[in-house]
């Protein structure tokens, strides 16, 4: 007989962590990411205690796919489908992987379909579900992060895709499909402040007590110790796209009087309470994201002549505070805050800006982090625009990119970019014979 028929049958090692099997594999990899020839695109990339096998970020993408009726258990928490949705993008080769905007108050989704981590203790759904997507992720090599958010006066509207099938954009979700339209916030209230005008689309917000403030403050800090708790490598903090904290920062819907509203060190003082609340709950090497809307796109418009505006000035002067607020990585976005914006379209607009953040922090000296997001699909592109990120006297536009919608479209991507630009990566192990 055979020494082979004797022999133990070879296995692969499982993935740790997981109460099912699947083999230990990190796809999208570069086999020899020291190599001269290896873009920075497929470098590892450490952030505080965390390394990424490569510079590719799934952005967060609100997908208004979990629970609704507040009286169930599973109210907000991820489901089998963001388990699919997200493991994919893992399973395919993405560096980190960001949950859609999770919300730390149940008023602080945008609709009731939303996904949130408000519930305290190990036991809850909204933590299992979260445990349980970020088991995979890491069981693929990857890193998972969650972007934790407000919605503020854009709360309680209906999921998108049931809004564009009654022929609107948005539509205002009432009590009857689990709406909370007494419960719609800002830092101020009214009519007036509104995201849209009209009865159609957008409940009028009121304006948040100091008490309330602070306690939305807490919020984050507790779902950012719950996240971590359940395995989450990053916290994003969501200060864009006309969300809360976005609301606040900005004066044209900002018109508070007390401490949280006025000058600029008010208007950004949540912002200041909310990140060093985060910092003082989550271990000490967790990576913390900021997403900003870099400008409101509405300089030229009445608005901002009457109030003032957050633009690409008021972004600059936001940086001298980041190392402060503890934050290690910018996330460039834009607009999203009001019904005037004019975006100034073209491919690269958003990249442009986080370039110009990205060499202010440095000219400071500062070692602030910097993303890059919109509009980036194809590998060359994304390949410039983090090329020398890591070397000295190179001016990279950004350290990292983050893709949206193309995952969407093509959820291989990392593989795709891989083969195009020539990097040998893993596979997916039970994807080989394929590759």
């Amino acid at each position: 007989m055979s020494d082979l028929a004797t022999a133990p049958s070879p296995s692969y090692p499982g993935a740790p962590g997981l109460t099912y099997f699947t083999p230990a594999t990190n796809p999208g990899a570069a086999i020899n990411p020291a190599a001269k020839e290896t873009p920075t695109l497929f470098r590892p990339l450490t952030i505080r205690s965390v390394t990424l096998k490569n510079r590719v970020i799934v952005a967060p993408m609100c997908m208004y796919s979990a629970e609704s009726d507040p009286s169930s258990p599973s109210v907000g928490a991820l489901t089998d489908f963001h388990m699919a949705h997200l493991g994919h993008f893992a399973l395919k080769g993405a560096g980190l992987v960001f949950t859609e905007a999770l919300a730390v108050q149940p008023n602080g989704r945008i609709s009731p379909n939303d996904a949130g981590i408000w519930q305290e203790g190990t036991e809850s759904e909204q933590f299992k579900g979260l445990k349980r997507v970020a088991d995979f992720v890491h069981s693929q090599g990857a890193k998972f992060g969650v972007q934790l958010a407000h919605s503020g006066r854009k709360g309680s509207t209906v999921a998108p895709p049931l809004a564009a099938s009654r022929g609107v954009r948005a539509l205002k979700a009432d009590e009857g499909v689990f709406g909370w339209p007494k419960d719609v916030v800002g830092p101020s209230g009214g009519e007036e402040n509104k995201w849209e005008p009209g009865n159609i689309s957008y409940w009028a917000p009121r304006e948040l007590t100091v008490a309330e403030i602070q306690e939305i403050v807490k919020a984050f800090a507790k779902s950012a110790e719950i996240a971590v708790k359940a395995g989450v490598d990053v916290i994003e903090i969501h200060a864009a796209h006309g969300y809360l904290v976005n609301e606040f920062l900005s004066p044209v819907t900002n018109r508070r009087t007390d401490q949280y509203g006025g000058s600029f060190e008010n208007r950004t003082r949540i912002l200041r309470e909310i990140a060093l609340a985060i910092r003082e709950v989550i271990p000490e090497g967790t990576p913390l994201f900021l997403r900003i809307s870099a400008t409101e796109w509405i300089e030229d418009q009445p608005a901002a002549k009457d109030f003032g505006s957050w633009d690409l000035k008021a972004s600059i002067e936001l940086l001298k505070d980041l190392p402060e607020f503890g934050v290690d990585f910018l996330d460039v976005s834009s607009g999203g805050n009001h019904k005037d914006q004019k975006f100034h379209f073209f491919t690269d607009y958003q990249t442009e800006m986080a370039a110009k953040l990205r060499k202010e922090l440095r000219a400071s000296g500062a070692r602030t982090l910097v993303g890059a997001v919109g509009f980036i699909t194809q590998p060359d592109a994304a390949a410039q625009i983090v090329q020398g990120a890591d070397e000295e006297g190179v001016e990279a536009k950004a350290d990292a990119v983050l893709i949206g919608r193309q995952f969407l479209r093509e959820p291989e991507w990392v593989l795709n970019a891989a083969k195009k630009l020539g990097v040998q990566v893993n596979p997916p192990i039970q994807f080989g014979r394929a590759m």
